[in-house]
């Protein structure tokens, strides 16, 4: 009986392209140092063939940068397309096991049902986690269309005048009925302001946002989104939750593609590592800005709610550094998404009177 070794890979780490690339790097730089001085040299001495050195200096001298500028870029791109790879297996393995727990679930309990006498109790029980499982691939499968879709680029969608208020309250709904929370855990703050854009985009956004706030919550979770108009029409949209903060290194990088913090196989949390990615492209193809900072819970009495939305917007308008300096150091911190659009109006509403005022 032969017996087969299993294939052993040695992890690709960025240790040789960077060694190799800092290596050829030097030596371009010597040799135009070298050179560069060596015709410098034999131009200013006084003789018939200096001519000749500074018309070497000034064709070499560019053509010297140039290999060197290449160097410096092949390096960066080799880098940058090896992250990307890591990228894309631990996105494999994420996909792999979202795939992979829904359908042996659902294997699981239909084996069940067809090979045993299952009680229709026992059988209500099971079909209602089949739904789960099957809305659990649903949600991912979305997911990833969203994510081509955005990828691909040049779709058209149809803009129009949406109240905010609602398309964020039933993005607050559907995030807490997936993750089986409380209706409480996403409170809402907007007043009537309405939003020119696509409703497909608009609803993607902030599911993405919600969702990523309740997963990298607190336990439990707790999340409030604020929104605010200003006057030339820039509307605000903060999202705020009580989990431990984003490393202000990492709050750029997030907003790759396929890109989670820590290793794939080690993480608690489920997700394709795309959800901040298609928040930055929708935003960006909305022509608004987004922006990550840390964020401080206060406690507040329903009495005074309104005078701290109004702290929080006068707060939003100053600098991400001046926020983090004056903002209350009180409560627990967490992790603020501020996501700005164009194309807000705040729409007012008359006022019922239910008794007309009586004429003299």
């Amino acid at each position: 009986m032969a017996i087969v070794t299993p294939i052993s890979h040695r992890p690709l780490t960025l240790r040789t392209p960077v060694t190799l690339g800092v290596v050829l790097i030097v030596l371009v730089v010597l040799l135009t140092a070298v050179w560069i001085s060596g015709t410098v040299w034999g131009a200013v001495r006084n003789d018939s063939t200096s001519g000749m050195f500074w018309v070497m200096l000034g064709a070499g001298a560019p053509l010297l940068v140039a290999i060197l500028a290449g160097v410096i870029a092949y390096l960066t791109l080799s880098v940058k397309a090896f992250n990307l790879n890591r990228r894309q297996s631990n996105f494999i393995d994420s996909v792999t096991h979202e795939l992979k727990s829904p359908i042996a679930s659902l294997k699981l309990y239909l084996q069940t049902m067809t090979r045993h006498d299952v009680s229709v109790e026992q059988q209500k029980e099971f079909h209602l986690i089949m739904l789960e499982d099957v809305e659990r691939l649903d949600s991912l499968i979305n997911h990833l269309l969203d994510a081509a879709r955005v990828e691909r680029g040049g779709e058209a969608y149809e803009a129009s005048d949406l109240c905010l208020e609602t398309v964020l309250s039933k993005c607050a709904q559907g995030a807490c009925v997936r993750y089986k929370m409380p209706p409480e855990t996403v409170r809402v703050h907007c007043p009537a302001i309405h939003v020119h854009a696509p409703v497909v985009q608009i609803e993607i956004l902030f599911r993405n946002l919600i969702d990523n706030a309740i997963k990298y919550g607190g336990s439990p979770p707790k999340v409030e989104l604020t929104a605010v108009c200003s006057p030339s029409g820039d509307v605000t949209v903060s999202v705020l939750d009580n989990g431990t903060g984003i490393p202000a290194n990492l709050r750029r990088k997030v907003f790759g593609r396929f890109v989670r913090l820590g290793s794939e196989l080690e993480r608690s949390k489920q997700g394709t590592g795309l959800g901040l990615y298609l928040v930055r492209n929708i935003t960006h193809a909305l022509g608004g800005r987004i922006n990550i900072q840390d964020g401080h819970w206060t406690v507040a009495t329903e009495t005074d709610h309104s005078d701290r939305i109004s702290a929080e917007a006068e707060e939003r308008s100053r600098s991400s550094q001046e926020s983090s300096n004056n903002s209350a150091t009180t409560g627990n911190r967490g992790t603020r998404v501020d996501v700005t659009l164009p194309n807000g109006k705040i729409v007012k509403t008359e006022p019922a009177s239910d008794d007309p005022s009586p004429q003299d």
